[in-house]
């Protein structure tokens, strides 16, 4: 595909455009540059007589943009899940080591249990709405259990995480293994949602 494209006080001649099959990285080869717009008219974008786009290109960009939206926005949404991790397991270490006590500890995790559990339920509605099969089946159990646990709490409970028996029946060390496991998932999420 030729085009002409004004940049600024200067036109490009686009000779070739090329999106990779995952429409996340652009390869384009310019003919020449730096040449002064005829007549000094300055436009943000101008296609030459030979260069009209077909529905169908149209509709593939529009795809590829989709699908990159859809990418970013779950690479953004996964930094925030590993972060949260990062932050369940700086917090429960300092109770296992006594610098807070169980009941500032739970408070503060049981403030980050919904926003977690909506995060997690975003990346996998969005890979279900971009039909991205394998990634959404590996969120779907993450965010399952996320639900499951929050509508599990027992009455009179605090939420989640309850000071009263945080420290029965080790529960203190599946709290931090459940956060290392989903640190290392959101990881693993995270090079997914990079490389494709």
């Amino acid at each position: 595909m030729r085009r002409w494209i004004y940049c600024g006080r200067f036109r490009v001649y686009i000779t070739e455009t090329r999106f990779s099959s995952c429409g996340s990285s652009i390869f384009i080869m310019i003919h020449y540059a730096a040449v002064p717009p005829i007549g000094g008219v300055r436009a943000t974008r101008r296609f030459s007589s030979d260069s009209e786009e077909s529905p169908g290109s149209r509709r593939e960009s529009g795809s590829a943009e989709m699908e990159a939206a859809v990418f970013i926005l779950s690479l953004v949404d996964c930094c925030a899940l590993i972060f949260l991790s990062v932050y369940f397991i700086i917090t429960l270490s300092d109770l296992e080591c006594d610098y807070i006590n169980a009941r500032s500890c739970c408070s503060k995790l049981n403030k980050w249990v919904i926003p977690e559990m909506i995060a997690q339920a975003l990346a996998t509605v969005l890979m279900l709405v971009s039909m991205h099969w394998f990634v959404f089946l590996l969120n779907l159990p993450v965010a399952s259990w996320d639900v499951y646990r929050y509508v599990k709490v027992p009455m009179g409970n605090m939420g989640v995480y309850d000071p009263t028996e945080i420290h029965n029946r080790g529960q203190l060390k599946s709290h931090m293994k459940e956060a290392m496991i989903k640190l290392g998932f959101h990881l693993l999420c995270f090079f997914i949602y990079l490389y494709r």
